[in-house]
């Protein structure tokens, strides 16, 4: 039995090109049937049937009152969320969005190679990739670490490419919980290369399946 995903990709901000890509790679993962909308009236109503709610590449602010309200419930009482790269640029003027999530956007230097570091190999979205991983993105910074109140999966290198801005501590990746429900994020998927790379699908992958693991229960 497959777990059903709501994918939203509302963007009132910035627009990634590679969102038909990312959407596209996730309707293809065997594990999981996608419902995808843009439109905010879709998080207005009941989340129940979902197993977790994707904010991929969204930006800016992309929910209404009532569709905060629902998400918060949701999350809250066992729903999964998960938050993909420019997830971390969206509802800044919604406080509770910033702690589900874990972290948000700042700024990042140049699309360019770099090196990933795994710092917890036991997780399903870690456990597959090499200690350290070679990888071609935006290297976001965020305004604040999010060490301390999350789980953190993957760090970024930030000898390996020009411009970081966080130092040695620079967590790209990580889980948490909130209420019930399970929280995961990833700063990577900037570009629509990204939704061809066979680690960053199984990472994308193992995500999704901790995301919803407790609602799939």
């Amino acid at each position: 039995m497959t777990a059903r995903l709501l994918v939203y990709t509302r963007t009132t901000a910035y627009r990634h090109d590679s969102l038909p890509d990312a959407v596209a790679a996730v309707r293809a993962l065997d594990e999981f049937t996608v419902d995808h909308t843009e439109d905010p009236a879709a998080l207005e109503e009941p989340l129940d049937r979902y197993a977790a709610v994707v904010f991929l590449s969204t930006s800016g602010e992309v929910l209404t009152p009532a569709g905060r309200r629902r998400l918060a419930g949701y999350v809250g009482s066992g729903g999964g969320f998960v938050g993909v790269h420019a997830a971390a640029c969206t509802e800044y003027d919604w406080p509770y969005y910033g702690e589900l999530l874990g972290a948000r956007f700042d700024r990042h230097p140049a699309y360019q190679p770099g090196k990933v570091l795994i710092e917890d190999p036991d997780h399903p979205a870690t456990g597959h990739l090499p200690a350290v991983w070679d990888f071609t993105d935006e290297w976001y910074d965020f305004r604040a670490g999010p060490r301390g109140r999350v789980r953190v999966l993957l760090r970024a290198d930030e000898s390996s490419y020009e411009g970081g801005g966080m130092g040695d501590d620079h967590p790209l990746a990580w889980c948490r919980e909130q209420g019930a429900g399970r929280v995961f994020y990833t700063a990577l998927g900037h570009a629509a290369e990204a939704y061809r790379d066979p680690l960053f699908l199984a990472h994308l992958r193992g995500g999704l399946t901790w995301a919803t693991a407790e609602a799939a229960a």
